[in-house]
């Protein structure tokens, strides 16, 4: 290969990883320190029933949109980026969620992962210690996802190691 490719091939890998690294993140992302308190004994029940039934509108919307490409900061079903997709399937459950990863983490209700359920969102941690990407939980140990440039929204088990040690937070709106 003449050093030219070389140079352009080694620039495009760079460029790539570079946009694999930014995607899904919020500026400025929460710590996973963030600290915060479980407010489910001061929420009347019409209200979480009414949180639950949002979340599974959302998590049906988005099993809807498996297969969609991802978009860096898309928003609809051209393309989408993590936020992206969860703002769009929760608006379709009447539930008006803010734009980025970390705005929608500091906006949930956060909750024990013990009490995860169908429709909750999972927050991650992909990079250092900030909360970068976001997906609906679809019950059976999996999650919907819009993963990175190149794939489309789709299945990630929270059981893989890669995942599993990046998990930060579970959230309900």
């Amino acid at each position: 290969m003449s050093i030219l490719i070389q140079k352009w091939a080694k620039g495009l890998i760079f460029s790539v990883s570079v946009a694999l690294l930014v995607a899904c993140a919020s500026t400025p992302a929460p710590t996973v320190e963030t600290t915060f308190t479980n407010k489910a004994s001061t929420i009347s029940p019409a209200i979480i029933i009414q949180s639950q039934s949002s979340g599974l509108i959302a998590l049906d919307t988005a099993r809807k949109m498996l297969g969609v490409p991802y978009r860096y900061g898309g928003t609809d079903p051209r393309g989408f980026d993590c936020s992206g997709l969860v703002q769009y399937a929760f608006s379709r459950g009447g539930v008006k969620l803010p734009r980025t990863t970390g705005d929608i983490f500091r906006s949930s209700q956060l909750i024990d992962p013990k009490k995860l359920q169908a429709g909750d969102l999972v927050f991650f941690a992909i990079s250092k210690r900030k909360v970068s990407h976001v997906g609906i939980y679809d019950g059976r140990n999996r999650f919907i996802h819009a993963p990175s440039s190149g794939k489309g929204v789709s299945y990630a088990s929270l059981a893989s190691s890669y995942w599993r040690k990046r998990l930060v937070a579970v959230g309900r709106f």
